[in-house]
């Protein structure tokens, strides 16, 4: 009877707790805006400072500056990145100035640390803009079909496209939430929809994007039942989808190759270096030590390169 006393009282305090979690996530998800656009709605300001400040985040406002290069600020729209273009290269020429200060310490001559933190203070920053575009992309991909899908049952029910695609920027997270959402905004005041949407496969770049602004652009211009067409383009994206995982997962040994040949040679040199300090400390401040391995590293990466493009399909 003890016992079965403990287990009764172990059980309500259980199933009070889980009432508390589910009573405070219930309540938590109420508040939460969904993606970034009725974030910057909860601040009370008009629709137009939205837009303009979801613009600006974005490096999309128009303004010259420095490196305001083409290609680097196609790359900076869609990587989604709302930090400020100044402070995000601060950040990284920071990194790369400790991984020079870094390698200084270790022996590095200082011309070679300057021509270090030169070439760091390029690649890191674009490689981190990569990342995220490759990480955003991803996720758009996703959730493209859903929202084609949401878009297509809005019209079934009678809304006009910008309404569907409203419904698109209320309804879902981000990124495709504001994205669809500072198309309905730009429609709002003024653009027309074929605009928009060519405007917002500029931001975005995704691959499946222009099947459905030409779509629309086809029917907006020719006429057409855009239901069922965006009803079996939604199918097709799914299964394009599909596809990119399972060749992905084809290739899944290739790339798995790349990663443990980098990584065997830089463990082994850390291990080295951790559980035997004084086994290179004669050779550290010798040029020729930092040439090969240079040259070590070259060859690595040259390596990683051809296998990557030995394993990667473009479609």
């Amino acid at each position: 009877m003890l016992y079965l006393v403990y287990a009764g009282a172990a059980l309500t305090g259980i199933m009070v707790a889980e009432a508390v979690y589910l009573l405070y996530a219930s309540r938590s998800d109420r508040r939460a805006a969904i993606n970034r656009r009725m974030k910057l709605q909860e601040r009370k300001i008009s629709q137009e400072q939205v837009l303009i400040q979801l613009r600006k985040e974005r490096g999309l406002d128009g303004g010259s500056s420095l490196f305001s290069l083409e290609r680097f600020r196609a790359l900076r729209a869609q990587s989604g990145l709302i930090m400020p273009l100044p402070r995000f290269l601060m950040t990284t020429s920071a990194v790369a100035a400790g991984i020079a200060m870094l390698a200084v310490w270790y022996g590095l001559p200082m011309l070679h640390a300057t021509v270090l933190l030169l070439v760091l203070a390029f690649v890191i920053p674009l490689m981190t803009l990569r990342f995220l575009r490759k990480r955003r992309h991803k996720l758009f991909g996703i959730q493209l079909p859903e929202a084609l899908e949401l878009i297509t049952r809005s019209l079934k029910a009678g809304h006009p496209v910008p309404v569907a695609i409203t419904m698109v920027a209320r309804e879902m997270p981000d990124p495709i939430g504001t994205e669809f959402g500072v198309v309905a905004d730009e429609i709002t005041y003024g653009s027309d929809l074929v605009t928009a949407l060519h405007a917002m496969y500029s931001r975005v770049g995704h691959d499946d994007l222009p099947l459905f602004v030409t779509a629309v652009s086809i029917q907006n211009t020719s006429g057409g039942n855009l239901r069922e067409i965006l009803d079996g383009l939604a199918k097709i994206i799914r299964e394009r989808g599909k596809l990119r995982r399972k060749v992905k997962a084809i290739s899944t040994e290739g790339r798995m190759s790349a990663y443990i040949l980098t990584a065997v040679p830089a463990l082994f040199a850390v291990a080295v270096m951790v559980l035997m300090p004084q086994f290179y400390a004669d050779v550290w401040d010798k040029s020729m030590t930092w040439y090969l391995i240079g040259g070590s590293v070259a060859w690595l990466t040259i390596g990683n390169v051809v296998m990557f493009k030995m394993s990667n399909f473009r479609f």
